[in-house]
């Protein structure tokens, strides 16, 4: 009965995928470098107006790390035309939401408006493009909202900091070695004219995606563009180093200490591909088939069925230039972290030399599938997805396209992924512990 409920399922799949629309879009560039992709869904009356910077962590001065993090922050300071404080403002009063995140890659910032309110989300990112005000009083302010942000999230959150000690461990001369969030005495001896510098650097429309997506009108929305952004001067080409890192040949053992915690963590971490090869997408797969859901072998021999951990996971953590495959589990029941790393090593050795099953790999396709739906059930999930693909992987048409490649990759790819890039001798070991066992 359970083969024939999971038979039905699979088929359910299958006929969602076929039934999913193709995301059709459109895109082109402006004489000043801005790259701009629009995207017409006319089932709800709502849009998005949204632009990437290809601006991140990894970009920073390594003595003034968190600037990027640093600008998300600061340009909701105002512009020219609108007064500092009122961003917020504007944006609800018209019956929006805004926001904006960082990561080692890249700055997204956007806005949803309902449609008729399409041109006040252009004129607000061009003016925070074109206009933006960057003085003391606004580096002081922002300055103080990080530091608490640190210490909400960070500082005072348990294994908060166990992130930045597995970067810190695992890139040596690469920027990915710091954490986004940065420094706190970096931007404290940061001068005003750093802060002007590097928005004059990286804040210039040859340096950013701009995407429209919902209940447009493509011609009129064209013009608004052309009108606010076409005039935007161009800014130097940004340079770009390419670091590389030494391979992995031994196994890096290392501990850290949180203050917040009171049950040790086990922490395995392998260097992985970058986030546009074959490679890092059967990655993917391989931590699926290890930690995702009560189901999945880590959770089911250590949780379920040994009580060992009281939490397990494996997850790909995938970027620009370098990607990172991690474990991290939890003990239970005065369980040593040495047996955790045994345990979850077996299970690593089994994916390495053994193919998973029909039913597991068929299992596996279902949950990309699913995956690939959800990615595209909104409006501002197709925005994200489609300023990622061109400003990241070099490819808009990922957005329909990339679930093929899922479902070609095989049985034995999975085998052979995990056998090159998840050894003993290629890997950190973190014992991530309490602060009151130092």
């Amino acid at each position: 009965m359970k083969k024939t409920i999971f038979t039905l399922t699979s088929l359910f799949l299958a006929f969602s995928i076929s039934q999913a629309q193709e995301v059709k879009f459109e895109e082109y560039t402006l004489d000043n470098g801005l790259q701009v992709i629009l995207h017409q869904d006319d089932t709800s009356p709502i849009i998005i107006t949204s632009v990437m910077y290809q601006v991140g962590a990894k970009d920073e001065n390594p003595e003034r790390t968190g600037f990027a993090h640093f600008f998300e922050h600061l340009l909701f300071e105002g512009t020219k035309n609108i007064e500092r404080g009122e961003w917020f403002k504007i944006v609800s009063s018209n019956g929006g939401s805004n926001n904006a995140n960082t990561n080692d890659d890249r700055t997204y910032y956007y806005e949803v408006f309902p449609s008729n309110a399409i041109e006040l989300g252009l004129w607000m990112e061009s003016e925070r493009l074109l206009h933006p005000i960057i003085n003391q009083i606004g580096v002081d302010t922002q300055n103080e909202v990080v530091k608490e942000e640190k210490r909400l999230r960070v500082d005072n959150q348990p294994y908060g900091n166990l992130f930045a000690e597995v970067k810190k461990n695992m890139f040596k001369k690469h920027p990915y070695r710091w954490s986004t969030i940065g420094d706190m005495n970096h931007l404290d001896a940061a001068t005003l004219e750093e802060f002007l510098a590097f928005n004059e650097k990286f804040y210039v429309p040859n340096n950013a995606t701009l995407v429209v997506a919902g209940d447009i009108n493509k011609p009129e929305v064209m013009k608004m563009i052309k009108d606010y952004f076409g005039s935007i001067p161009r800014g130097n080409d940004v340079k770009r180093v390419s670091i590389k890192e030494e391979p992995i040949t031994k196994q890096i053992d290392a501990v850290a200490y949180d203050p917040n915690i009171q049950i040790p963590a086990i922490v395995h971490a392998y260097r992985t591909p970058a986030m546009n090869t074959r490679e890092a997408r059967i990655l993917d797969m391989v931590s699926t088939i290890l930690s995702d859901g009560k189901s999945s072998r880590l959770y089911k021999k250590l949780v379920d069925e040994k009580k060992i951990a009281l939490q397990v996971s494996a997850f790909n953590v995938s970027q620009q230039d370098y990607g990172m495959y991690l474990t991290f589990a939890l003990p239970l029941n005065n369980t040593s972290l040495a047996d955790l790393t045994k345990e979850i090593d077996e299970e690593i050795v089994k994916i390495q030399t053994e193919l998973i099953s029909e039913r597991e790999y068929e299992k596996l396709q279902n949950v990309f599938e699913n995956n690939f739906v959800n990615s595209n059930a909104s409006i501002a999930g197709i925005a994200g997805s489609l300023a990622t693909f061109q400003m990241l992987y070099g490819d808009i048409n990922l957005i329909n396209n990339e679930i093929d490649i899922y479902r070609s990759i095989t049985r034995e790819e999975i085998r052979e992924a995990a056998s090159k890039y998840l050894n003993t001798n290629q890997r950190l070991r973190l014992e991530y512990l309490p602060k009151s066992e130092q």
